[in-house]
Order: C-alpha cells, then structure tokens, then sequence
C-alpha cells in the first residue's frame, strides 16, 4: 500500500522572515497545562506563513504537560524576573525555576530568529501579555516570559492586538 505525505508542512524560517515569536497554543499545539490549545487563526496563519515562531515557554523550561495550573505569589513576571515574586502550582510547590529556565529560553529563540513583536496567551503566568493570575485575582501584569521579552525591547501583543489599522492611520486617526 501506496502511503502518502501528510498534510501539513513544516514552515520554513529565515531570519528575515520572522516577525513574531508567538505562544505555542495560540498556533493549535496543545501545549497548555491542561493538554489543550487556544487556536487562534491569525497566528496560526502567521505561523504556517513563516512570519511567526511558536514556541511553550513552560514546556522549554521543563514543565510537563499536561500539568498542575500555576499562578503568581505576591507579584507578576516583573517581580519574579526581580526576585520578588514566585510561581507556585495548584499544590503548592514553587515552579519559579522552570518558570525563569523556560523565559530565558523563549527570549533566546526570539532574539535568535530577530523577532521584534510577541504575540502572547494573556492570563498565562509563563506568557500573559496584559493580565495574569496574582494570588487568586486576575490582574493586570505580565507572565515571566513576557516580562524579559518586554525587557529586551520586544513588543508584547495579544491576538486581538495583531489587528491594526492600515499604515498612516494610527489610532489617533491622523
């Protein structure tokens, strides 16, 4: 029996093409804590494009999936990245150590590939661009890997921040 090849097809990447390093699940890789995704169909466009890398900062630093739920304690990424803060999983061990392995290597990939814009799961602890869970409350903040994206000058979005108007017309309307 005749097989054929699948598919899909790996993107190819060349450093000029990369625009964007983005959260692995927004791309459809069930990644997430819980073995799902979040698909999203413009990145995963980006991605199948080459113009987009996906990657799982938690599964980069060593987490498995599925696996326990994390949130932040007494801070967001900022404060972790400063030393702080910590992340703990739903049983209350600290994951603050594959939490910073797995920013570390996120943002090595992204200066790798010369991607100038993430764009990022929110309410993540590892990717949260704008809002993260803070002993229990959600909040505004950012995850690890977002906090040392953002201090290595990377612009942080969410997916519905990849919708911008047309060149010429910013938000201002000029």
């Amino acid at each position: 029996m005749k097989t054929t090849g699948p598919t899909w097809s790996v993107p190819r990447w060349s450093g000029d093409g990369v625009r964007y390093i983005v959260s692995a699940c927004l791309a459809g890789v069930s990644c997430r804590y819980d073995s799902g995704h979040s698909r999203n169909e413009e990145v995963a466009r980006l991605v199948r494009e080459g113009k987009a890398l996906p990657a799982c900062p938690e599964q980069l630093g060593g987490l498995p999936t599925p696996r326990p739920p994390a949130e932040f304690r007494r801070g967001d990424g900022r404060e972790v990245l400063s030393g702080r803060a910590d992340v703990a999983d739903g049983s209350g061990r600290t994951v603050t150590d594959s939490f910073l392995k797995g920013a570390i290597e996120f943002t090595r990939l992204a200066k790798a590939f010369g991607a100038k814009e993430a764009v990022l799961k929110d309410r993540s602890p590892s990717c949260g661009p704008r809002r993260v869970y803070i002993d229990g409350h959600l909040r505004g903040g950012r995850g690890v890997a977002a906090a040392l994206l953002e201090a290595e000058g990377v612009t942080l979005l969410s997916p519905s921040g990849l919708k911008r108007p047309p060149a010429g017309r910013g938000r201002s309307g000029k």
